[in-house]
Formats: structure tokens, C-alpha cells, sequence
């Protein structure tokens, strides 16, 4: 009863035989009771993910639906909730990144729950379209873009494809067995990322551990495994420039060999004689 009358729901008691709590004559009670704290969860999680680019193709539905709840939760609650959501600030502004439509995102993801191909009109990053039967594994959303990863029976390999490229999801009949036990979606799309080809091959070699290398040379940027010399990782990355990674490699302050390319190598032995001139540099 007291949880009721701090929703503002008005609650009245009865004496007598029987007698006991009831609401008052003539109120009904909202379509949707929520506590304080599972409102917030509901607004902050609608507004944190518009910013963290976790929206759909309808951009104001996460507007719309705030809007909705607002409607329905009790006067006080809504002048609560409205406080902190005006005076809330974010250090960045909101991903504009392309969105996936609700019907493909909704579509895979039963098709990902079920085990059944899904037929998919897609189009590449250079604008080629084409048609592809995709067996799919999993949903994965990486720095505000969705992905969903699963095998090609095409061609026989396991791939990755965005959602907002792809314009028609549909369900085909059947299913397919699903991936090997322990099989991760996120870590294959961030193993897919690492592994895509760029104009760069680079071989490192690193004295250090695989968590010290992750924290500048994250899984979606190399793959890094054990070397055949003790404390040692051989890393490999691709990428279309390579102005980036001296100063990437400078930040880890772990001893390595630039294996290839030669453009890597002068490039560090270039970024290391500014350094040390700026070092002795006093005025």
C-alpha cells in the first residue's frame, strides 16, 4: 500500500468486518506501473542507446516510445524523471552511423534463434549488389554498427555481413546445425575485421604479454599469437595506412622487431629521431 500511495495512486482504508485497503471510487489504475528506478532504467537505457548508436532505421522511435512512457507513469514519477532527463549532459555527441532497418535486425535475429537460412539482398562497401543464403550464427553490435556472422553455403566459409547493407531478409525453409560449442559471434566479427584484406601486410614481433599488446592493438585491429621465442607475441595487421602505427607501437613501450613492411620500419626510426630531438630540445 505505501509502495502504491508513493506512485501517487490514491488508496483508501475501510473499516470494520469488512473492511480493508482499496482504491478510491472511480480511479483506475495506468497501463504500466513502474517503480522509480525501473522508470529511469527504462528512459536512461532509451537515451543511452540513441547516443551509443544502438537505434534502429526508425530514428524517433526511441523518442515516440519515451514519450509513450512518460504518458503513463504517475505525475510525480514523470516530473522526477523529466528533471534528470533534461539536466543530463553527455561528453559526446550522439553516433550518426547508418542504421539497420527493424524488419532485417528483427528477422535474423529469429532466424539466428531457430537455426534457418535467411535469404539476403545486400550491398558492398564499394556498391556491388548482390543475392546470398547465409546461415547465420549470431548478432554482434561493435562501435554503434550492427553485424550479423554465420556461414555462406555458397562458397563454403564462414562470413560477416552489416545489417544496414542489406535492403531484404527472408526465411527459408529448413535449418542448419549450429556452430561449435563455445563459438563466439563477436569474437569471430572481430577476427573477420582483423583478418580483411587491406593495401598493408605487417608482421610484428612483441616482448609481452597478449593482454599488455590489447590495450593499444585492440582484436578488431590484429591477431596476436604466441611466438616460438618464450615472452614473445608474433602479431599481424592489416591496414590501409601506416602513419598510425609507430606512434601506436611507441605508446605499448614494449621491446618488438618490424619483421615487414620496410615503409613500417623507416617509418619507426623516423618517428624516433623526432622524438629524441624533441627530448633534447630546450627552448
Amino acid at each position: 500500500m505505501g509502495h502504491l500511495v508513493d506512485l501517487g495512486v490514491p488508496v483508501e482504508s475501510v473499516r470494520g468486518r469488512y473492511g480493508g485497503y482499496r482504491l478510491t471510487a472511480g480511479y483506475r489504475l495506468p497501463p504500466l506501473m513502474l517503480s522509480d528506478d525501473e522508470a529511469l532504467a527504462v528512459l536512461l537505457g532509451l537515451v543511452a542507446g540513441r547516443h551509443a548508436g544502438l537505434a534502429t532505421a526508425t530514428g524517433t522511435a526511441g523518442e515516440t516510445a519515451a514519450a509513450k512512457i512518460r504518458r503513463v507513469l504517475p505525475a510525480r514519477t514523470a516530473e522526477r524523471l523529466d528533471a534528470v532527463l533534461e539536466s543530463l549532459a553527455f561528453t559526446a555527441a550522439p553516433d550518426e552511423l547508418p542504421a539497420p532497418q527493424t524488419g532485417v535486425l528483427l528477422t535474423v535475429a529469429d532466424a539466428v534463434r531457430h537455426r534457418r537460412p535467411v535469404s539476403l539482398h545486400y550491398t558492398s562497401g564499394d556498391g556491388r549488389r548482390s543475392a546470398r543464403v547465409l546461415r547465420p550464427f549470431g548478432l554482434v553490435n561493435h562501435s554503434g554498427r550492427w553485424y550479423v556472422t554465420g556461414a555462406d553455403p555458397q562458397v563454403g566459409e564462414d562470413r560477416t555481413f552489416r545489417l544496414d547493407r542489406i535492403a531484404d531478409a527472408r526465411a527459408l525453409p529448413g535449418s542448419f546445425a549450429p556452430p561449435p560449442a563455445g563459438d563466439d559471434p563477436a569474437r569471430r566479427l572481430l577476427a573477420s575485421m582483423a583478418q580483411a584484406p587491406r593495401r598493408h601486410a605487417v608482421t610484428l614481433r612483441i616482448h609481452g604479454t597478449v593482454e599488455q599488446i590489447r590495450t593499444r592493438l585492440p582484436a578488431s585491429v590484429a591477431e596476436v599469437r604466441e611466438d616460438e621465442d618464450e615472452g614473445w607475441q608474433r602479431v599481424e595487421i592489416r591496414a590501409e595506412r601506416l602513419d598510425w602505427l609507430p606512434a601506436v607501437l611507441a605508446a605499448l613501450d614494449l621491446p618488438f622487431v618490424v619483421e615487414r613492411p620496410d615503409e613500417l620500419r623507416d617509418r619507426v626510426v623516423a618517428l624516433a629521431d623526432r622524438l629524441a630531438a624533441s627530448g633534447r630540445r630546450q627552448s
